[in-house]
């Protein structure tokens, strides 16, 4: 049984995140450095001057994926190892829901990392200083929701809300509008309408 706790713990907390990665980060050498790093493109372009230096929506995408992995991977692994044991989560009165709410919790900071990167970047490159105060003040609110850790079903639900509102800003700051959405929806896209055409 914590064999299947701690796998299906660290699937919910990482699997997207890891799904994310693979997709659209793993097939791209310098995507993967700046997950790892996270240094400006203007410092590759020292390197390699003939690579063509990603997007700053892509690096923001990119730099809050990697820092939102790397909060997860710290606030989550001592969590996650004591799920092998030895112990009973909830024999003094504790929910025994404990790891698979840690690992729900785990998983929206990993999102709303990716989600604040972008609006972060984008706050920075406009001079948009309301932005940044609201990145910072929705982290510190999604922080303090923690110490009501024993009534998880406020604290999730008051943080996947955050997430949400978060996530449709960030949509709409790297460039998207209802009309993709819905053609992507759709599959009435020109790009993946073409690549259709292409495979077959």
């Amino acid at each position: 049984m914590t064999a299947a706790v701690f796998f299906g713990c660290a699937f919910i907390a990482f699997g997207p995140a890891l799904a994310l990665y693979i997709f659209t980060i793993a097939t791209e050498p310098l995507r993967v450095i700046f997950l790892i790093i996270g240094k400006a493109s203007e410092g590759l372009k020292t390197i390699n001057p003939d690579e063509t230096a990603p997007s700053m929506r892509l690096l923001a995408y990119v730099s809050g994926l990697g820092f939102g992995i790397m909060s997860g991977v710290f606030a989550f692994v001592n969590t996650l190892s004591d799920s092998l044991g030895p112990g009973t989560v909830g024999i003094h009165g504790d929910s025994p829901q404990f790891f698979l709410n840690s690992a729900f919790m785990t998983l929206v900071i990993i999102l709303l990392h990716v989600f604040w990167g972008i609006i972060f970047f984008d706050g920075c490159e406009k001079k948009k200083w309301s932005s940044l105060l609201v990145v910072l003040l929705t982290h510190l609110l999604v922080s303090a929701l923690t110490f009501i850790s024993p009534h998880y079903g406020i604290n999730l639900v008051s943080t996947y809300l955050i997430m949400v509102l978060m996530g449709i800003w960030a949509f709409f700051v790297a460039g998207g509008s209802c009309r993709s959405l819905k053609l992507c929806l759709l599959c009435q896209d020109k790009d993946f309408l073409l690549f259709n055409q292409r495979s077959r």
